[in-house]
């Protein structure tokens, strides 16, 4: 008879496995904080159903409540769920074609995503890793010890761009780092940079948030102000 214990990750697997706690974590996955009924409305169930899975994932540790009132605000716990989830969709799309932009890719609500989304605060996509090769090859990044610096010409590009990096605290990794693209099969940045960057992506409506999608436009303005950073065709 086989004691073993039970893998500490097959509770947590049973958590994801569900259908409408997945559609749920994806949903996540593209915002910072959403609402119950936002999650219950791009998880196509009802506002009670919702309530019920979302206590189980907040128990779980996948999700985290924030009350501001009488409101309550979630999002994933914290960036290792959202590279778990990230590194499952990878797997998940491996037997696909080793061409993103071939098949499914190129068709339908599949295609915005590929071009560009959210990943936990930070862009993913084509846009993504052309962002990721770019702040490398121009040495605007640094690696040290497996963690990512601003170099002093990074620094300087960043604020000509309007983003003060110096003022951005990095974590164990850095203020970046290294993450596989499950569309691409190449890295994006995620970390606190990163996430700046989004941030001020947005704030600029350089690119702007698709309704109910974890898509995102690049508008007029941001083809203009990203065409270095993002190797644009002058569209």
């Amino acid at each position: 008879m086989n004691e073993s214990p039970e893998p500490r990750f097959a509770t947590i697997a049973t958590m994801i496995g569900d259908p409408t706690r997945a559609r749920m974590l994806a949903t996540l996955l593209g915002r910072e904080y959403t609402t119950a009924g936002e999650i219950a409305r791009a998880s196509g169930v009802t506002p009670q159903t919702a309530s019920a899975h979302l206590a189980k994932l907040c128990d779980a540790g996948l999700v985290a409540v924030r009350a501001q009132g009488r409101h309550r605000y979630f999002r994933l716990a914290d960036g290792d769920v959202a590279h778990a989830l990230e590194a499952l969709a990878l797997v998940a799309e491996r037997d696909a074609t080793v061409d993103p932009t071939a098949g499914k890719w190129s068709r339908g609500t599949y295609r915005p995503l590929r071009e560009a989304r959210s990943c936990y605060g930070h862009l993913a996509g084509r846009l993504g890793v052309a962002l990721h090769d770019t702040l490398l090859e121009r040495g605007s990044l640094s690696f040290a010890s497996g963690a990512a610096h601003v170099t002093e010409s990074g620094h300087a590009e960043l604020l000509a761009a309007g983003i003060d990096s110096r003022a951005i605290a990095g974590g164990r990794r850095g203020v970046a780092y290294p993450c596989v693209d499950w569309s691409e099969r190449r890295d994006h940045f995620a970390g606190p940079l990163a996430v700046a960057m989004l941030d001020h992506f947005v704030a600029r409506r350089w690119l702007v948030r698709a309704e109910g999608s974890r898509a995102l436009t690049l508008t007029a303005t941001g083809r203009r102000s990203l065409a270095g950073w993002l190797a644009l065709g002058p569209g």
